[in-house]
């Protein structure tokens, strides 16, 4: 094994993939409970804890029905949706950063965020839809509909240099966002400007338990089925030629994992907007932790998203209370020191 494929497998010195993906699987529920309590109406640990897990004695504890309202209608599927969004972010990311074998690509790069963008602002600032629409669904719309340009751009390069589908996806990605600041700039009144701003930058603000439960089931559809393809990944990591080579259909392969991309970041854009630097970073660092073989690699990737996603979140409304910040700006701060260091270490390694 030369010297560029041992760096590809390399992790931690001494860490155990399978410890680590223990420990972020305990993580997860415990920064859960976390965002349950900050707020501005704080709830104590032993409230929350009696809410959560034994509802039956909240009042014997002093518990009332504005606290239960509070944990269970605004902050429980807040950080649920923030912890899926985040796992399926950081899923898209490792995905194609292995289908591309590039440690910059990032579900952004499809062009799907900006599509999602210009669907919303559609909906939002000129009506199309005619009321039939939400903007979650003028995104979900928008989206696909760009992730299919980009598709009919760059398709035939999915056999040949993945590089060129990139090029195609950021094309696209340049062209629908000025496409939405036109659009913004020409119809929108100063509310509705800083509406879609807020929308574009991301929030959990308008979570819903259906939104939960239609992320969380697409997010589990999509990491059994790149789970079961894990091994096929593994051999893609070397080339098209030499997976092709180990009996890897990979034209078929590519396509199905891109798909799975685009309906994952399409859903989650639609729900809570444009949140940035997660797929391009939680990868790099789930990388390091348990290493590159994707079997351990994909759950690892979903939970240090998950986790990543919750904490930004909760930290987003707590940081500036009562004022909100948007959850990509908190992303973006907390994600571009991690990937600088993650950078500064591999230059050094």
């Amino acid at each position: 094994m030369d010297g560029s494929v041992r760096r590809r497998f390399t992790r931690l010195p001494g860490s155990s993939g399978g410890c680590w993906l223990l420990m972020l699987t305990l993580a997860l529920p415990l920064f859960l409970l976390g965002a349950s309590l900050y707020g501005p109406a704080p709830i104590s640990l032993q409230d929350a804890w009696h809410i959560l897990f034994a509802p039956g004695a909240a009042d014997a504890y002093g518990n009332t029905d504005v606290y239960q309202r509070i944990i269970w209608s605004l902050r429980m599927p807040r950080a649920l949706l923030a912890a899926v969004a985040g796992a399926g972010l950081a899923l898209a990311g490792t995905l194609l950063q292995s289908l591309t074998r590039n440690p910059l690509a990032d579900p952004w790069v499809l062009g799907i965020s900006s599509g999602a963008g210009v669907g919303a602002v559609l909906v939002l600032v000129l009506g199309v839809g005619g009321g039939l629409l939400s903007v979650s669904g003028g995104a979900f719309i928008g989206a696909a509909g760009a992730f299919a340009l980009v598709l009919l751009l760059g398709g035939r390069a999915l056999n040949a240099e993945s590089s060129l589908f990139i090029l195609a996806g950021v094309a696209v990605t340049q062209l629908l966002s000025a496409l939405t600041s036109l659009i913004t700039l020409w119809q929108a009144d100063a509310n509705t400007t800083r509406g879609v701003m807020f929308w574009l930058l991301g929030s959990f603000s308008d979570a819903r338990w259906p939104q939960v439960a239609l992320i969380a089931l697409l997010l589990v559809v999509a990491l059994l089925i790149c789970w079961m393809k894990a091994g096929e990944l593994d051999a893609l990591a070397f080339g098209g030629l030499t997976a092709a080579s180990l009996g890897v259909a990979v034209v078929p392969l590519k396509l199905l994992l891109y798909v799975i991309t685009m309906a994952l970041t399409a859903v989650i854009v639609a729900f809570s907007g444009a949140v940035g630097f997660i797929g391009l970073t939680v990868p790099h660092v789930a990388r390091l932790l348990v290493g590159p073989r994707h079997r351990l690699l994909l759950p690892a990737s979903a939970l240090c998203g998950a986790l990543f996603a919750v904490a930004a979140d909760t930290l987003a409304r707590t940081l500036f209370a009562p004022r909100e910040l948007p959850v990509g700006v908190l992303t973006a701060l907390l994600g571009v020191p991690v990937f600088l260091a993650l950078l500064y270490r591999k230059i050094n390694a």
